[in-house]
């Protein structure tokens, strides 16, 4: 199984779908970045919210969710389906006015350069004391109404999460969950976590954002979430 597929919603509060844009406007614009157009659906949006694709001096289309590298930038929705779009009607290389070479994995490539950046997000956000890890401490940060988000490992027995993602919910804090166990305790550096709150400050804002762009990749077939921010064309 893929990771973070099959299981629970990836983003709910009460058990309900939850736009993450609500949970970031905390972000002033200058902390965003300036918006871009997605060439698939046509939407527009701050650049942390979708994806950049460059073109490589060889041709080969190159994720680049970091934002990073150098050249021409072709901006896509945060979801698998506006990347098999772009694919299926050779969007990129029309984007690009040039052949383009995309790899036949392209979908599962950006979804692994997601995680990745969203593991790094909550480590950096738990180093700077932005992320209260574990059950108790979790449960303290909700409870002085500190929380932005509670992130939940999606491979979690329903007890623990049940309980806290009820005080969470009760709370109006919404629920995460995205992440394995293993890579929740990778980017903590701790062994298989299943609870961390995410602080309001501004770190801890990013990790939602980033988790955000990763829950278009990671759908759950029962519960699908987080469309593309517009299906116009």
């Amino acid at each position: 199984m893929v990771p973070g597929r099959g299981r629970r919603n990836a983003f709910r509060r009460g058990g309900l779908s939850l736009n993450a844009h609500a949970v970031t406007d905390e972000l002033d614009q200058s902390e965003r970045g300036p918006e871009r157009r997605c060439v698939v659906t046509g939407a527009v949006g701050p650049k942390t919210a979708l994806i950049r694709f460059v073109v490589g001096p060889d041709g080969a289309l190159v994720p680049d969710v970091t934002g990073r590298l150098p050249g021409r930038g072709i901006w896509l929705s945060a979801s698998r389906q506006a990347v098999e779009t772009a694919v299926t009607k050779r969007l990129f290389a029309r984007a690009a006015r040039s052949p383009v070479t995309v790899s036949p994995t392209l979908c599962d490539d950006v979804e692994a350069l997601l995680a990745r950046q969203l593991r790094n997000a909550l480590g950096l956000a738990y180093k700077a004391g932005a992320v209260a890890a574990g059950f108790a401490k979790a449960d303290a940060l909700i409870a002085k109404g500190r929380a932005a988000a509670l992130m939940e490992a999606c491979d979690a027995g329903p007890h623990g999460v049940a309980k806290l993602g009820a005080r969470a919910a009760s709370a109006g804090v919404p629920v995460i969950s995205i992440l394995t166990s293993e890579e929740m305790g990778l980017a903590l550096g701790r062994e298989n976590m299943v609870h961390a709150a995410l602080g309001t400050e501004r770190l801890g804002l990013r990790v939602v954002e980033e988790a955000r762009r990763l829950a278009g990749f990671r759908p759950d077939p029962e519960h699908p979430t987080l469309p593309p921010e517009s299906e116009e064309s």
